[in-house]
Order: C-alpha cells, then structure tokens, then sequence
C-alpha cells in the first residue's frame, strides 16, 4: 500500500470524506487509509472514532484473556493510550484491527506475566452469572427460564476458555469468539498457520473436555 506522499491528491479526497461513513460504502481499504490518514494528523475526532469502534471488542478479548472486569477494563484504557503512541509505527501491511489485536495481545501477555509474578489468579466472578450475561439473554425475545439457561451456559464457557493455559485461551479468543481468520492470527500470533491449526485444535479439545467436568459437577450439585 502506497503512502500518502505518494497519492497526490489523497489528502484533499480523504478531508471530503465523512469520518462515519460505513466501513465498505468505498471499500474498507479506503475507508482504513482515511482513518489512517486523520489519526496521523492527529485529530481528536479520528481517535475518538477509533476507541467507539474497537473498544467492545478490545474490553472483550481482555476480558477472555484475564478474567478479570477490572483488570480488562483497566488494561483497555492502556491499550489505547499505547495504540495513540505507536500510529506512526503502523506499516499498513496488515488491517489495522489486526494491528490493535496484535498490541493487545501483547499486553495481556505481560499483564499475566505481572499478576504471575504478584502472585494473583484470575477472579472469581467466573463462578457466577455475569451482570452483563443476564441483561443479554433477558433482552432476548426467549422466555425467562430459557434467557437464564442461556446466560448460565455461556458463563459456563468463560469458565473453562478461563481453565486453558494463556497460549489455547489467546487462540480460542482469536479464532472462535473474534471470529478472525487464520492469516490475522498468523500476523497476530507470528505463528505458522499449521502451527496455529493444530495448537487450535488441541485448545479446542482440552476445552470441551474441561465444559463436559464441569457440566458433570454442576449435574452433581444439582442432585
């Protein structure tokens, strides 16, 4: 992809450009390269449009990768500070949500790191159904007794994806709940793709075997 020196009138088109336009109504390459193009001149609206757009889905993979609110809360703020700080380190050879998974990926990794060494496990909210689950599945068109069910096996998975080791949690998060391709997560991972297929499977298989325990002791609690 060329720079914008490159493209001559590039930076007189992009200004004509409304900044929400929908990622596709020109091509999600041009709607990147406007943002990419704002961000670098440092305006306050193009972050801002940035931090609207990926912060769910950043919290989110946190969330997955911690489990912890707090922390991933806190971790999500840090993230965005560290993308404002490294946009001019963007090459543009890849998506740039690629790019902000990439960076969070790597402060998860050390934030484990840290909690490791300070001696902290992951929190216990994993061991009952979320706030933000039940709000979910109540908002659901299902009647109360099914939203609950829904809301409790999804807390259920949290649970077991919260049991793998950080590597299988980083993969499952990536593949099956961020729903990305093998090659993001090959740029994400900087794993070979055969590398990331296999790990994936064997994650896969540790955590249906980990869902199918501890739908057996909430069976034998239930008794």
């Amino acid at each position: 992809m060329g720079s914008f020196d490159e493209e001559g009138d590039l930076a007189s088109d992009v200004l004509e450009i409304p900044l929400a336009e929908p990622v596709g109504a020109r091509g999600e390459d041009v709607s990147e390269r406007v943002l990419m193009f704002r961000l670098r001149r440092r305006e306050p609206s193009a972050f801002e449009w940035l931090v609207k757009t990926h912060q769910d889905r950043v919290f989110d993979f946190c969330l997955r990768m911690l489990g912890d609110r707090e922390e991933a809360s806190d971790l999500t703020q840090e993230i965005f500070v560290s993308i404002h700080q490294n946009l001019d380190k963007f090459r543009q050879d890849s998506k740039l949500s690629t790019w902000i998974f990439r960076i969070s990926k790597n402060h998860c990794l050390n934030r484990l790191k840290y909690l490791k060494r300070r001696g902290r496990g992951k929190s216990e909210e994993w061991g009952s159904v979320p706030e933000g689950a039940l709000s979910d599945a109540a908002s659901a068109p299902v009647k109360p007794d099914e939203a609950y069910d829904a809301a409790c096996e999804r807390e259920l998975v949290q649970r077991a994806i919260a049991k793998l080791d950080e590597e299988q949690r980083l993969l499952v998060a990536l593949r099956d709940i961020e729903g990305l391709s093998y090659g993001e997560i090959v740029d994400i991972t900087e794993l070979p793709e055969g590398t990331v297929k296999s790990r994936l499977h064997r994650a896969r298989e540790k955590l249906a075997d980990i869902i199918a325990r501890l739908e057996d002791g909430a069976g034998h609690r239930g008794d």
